[in-house]
């Protein structure tokens, strides 16, 4: 459900033509195996990815995945990288899966050849003015989250710190939920990447209760550019319920604003309109999470106007027999 239905009490009507966005670009890295059992398995992780992208009809670009050329994977995902559109509003996912390390200082990522830290990414993705969502399914991936995180964009690391460096399962989790309709957990006909984390990281402690073993990955999710991050165990369904000590804000509201595969009504608005509508939902969002500090009558003349923008929105996608 739309978070107009839920402010409302509408039911979202699902155009009968979508058009396909066709706009959104997943870039998938497979690193440095380490040993042979993990070469397959990383593998069939990538291709559920590949699997979402063709669902979703976006864009999918495999590194890693190819016998090693003259060009190293480092290279290769630096090339990408710049040849990416910086300002639109189509939005771009770099999703790494392998193995991490950590010494202390610099968190790298394992590729073929030279590996990548999180300096080298941060300075790559400086330039980047769009939706962004940077997904590190590595093992020692927590301090990427410092480095990576930025107002507009999402990290999420399979650990909380660098020195969680045991094989992470993670990443398989989150790649068989991206676009597992149980994985749906507001029921609005789309998995959300707040969705696949949630679903993801309850599968993770699932598996470690189940081997009667300590856990040693616990993953982070950062849409808010503070760069401290928030753990699946803080929500009650989508919604955060615990906040840090500090009073930081919220995470995870833009992270369920970003649909790989996404509905009909989804994808059948341009990527334009979808940021628009997407900004005034975090107003909406915002207001809500104040609305303590607002009498009855000053609450709703903040929300209406902002409820009539999204409407408007939805209007110029829906089909006129369905008006």
């Amino acid at each position: 459900m739309t978070l107009l239905a839920l402010l409302t009490g509408a039911a979202a009507t699902e155009p009968e033509n979508a058009l396909s966005p066709g706009s959104q670009t997943v870039i998938v890295v497979v690193g440095a195996a380490g040993a042979p059992e993990y070469a397959p398995q990383f593998a069939r992780w990538a291709n559920l990815w590949k699997q979402a992208c063709a669902k979703g009809d976006a864009e999918f670009i495999g590194i890693g995945l190819d016998p090693n050329g003259g060009t190293s994977d480092r290279a290769r995902l630096q090339e990408i990288l710049a040849k990416q559109p910086q300002q639109t509003a189509a939005p771009l996912w770099l999703v790494l899966i392998g193995h991490g390390t950590f010494d202390g200082q610099v968190a790298r990522f394992n590729l073929r050849g030279p590996d990548v830290s999180a300096n080298d990414l941060a300075e790559w993705l400086k330039p980047m003015d769009r939706p962004l969502a940077v997904i590190n399914t590595a093992s020692a991936s927590g301090p990427f989250m410092k480095e990576l995180s930025a107002p507009g964009r999402i990290v999420v690391t399979a650990t909380k710190s660098g020195f969680e460096h045991n094989y992470a399962r993670f990443g398989q989790y989150l790649a068989e939920a991206i676009a597992q309709p149980q994985a749906d957990l507001d029921k609005d006909g789309q998995t959300s990447l707040l969705e696949a984390y949630l679903t993801a990281s309850h599968a993770v402690a699932a598996f470690y209760t189940a081997a009667g073993r300590l856990a040693t990955e616990h993953a982070l999710l950062d849409d808010n550019s503070d760069a401290l991050g928030t753990p699946a165990d803080w929500f009650r369904g989508i919604r955060p319920v615990r906040k840090a000590s500090d009073d930081a804000s919220l995470d995870g509201y833009r992270a369920h604003q970003f649909h790989l595969v996404p509905s009909p009504t989804e994808a059948a608005m341009p990527p334009e309109l979808r940021a628009k509508r997407d900004q005034l939902e975090l107003q909406i969002i915002e207001l809500r999470d104040a609305r303590s500090q607002y009498s009855q009558a000053d609450y709703f003349s903040k929300l209406e106007p902002l409820v009539r923008e999204i409407a408007a929105i939805y209007e110029q996608v829906r089909p006129s027999g369905n008006r």
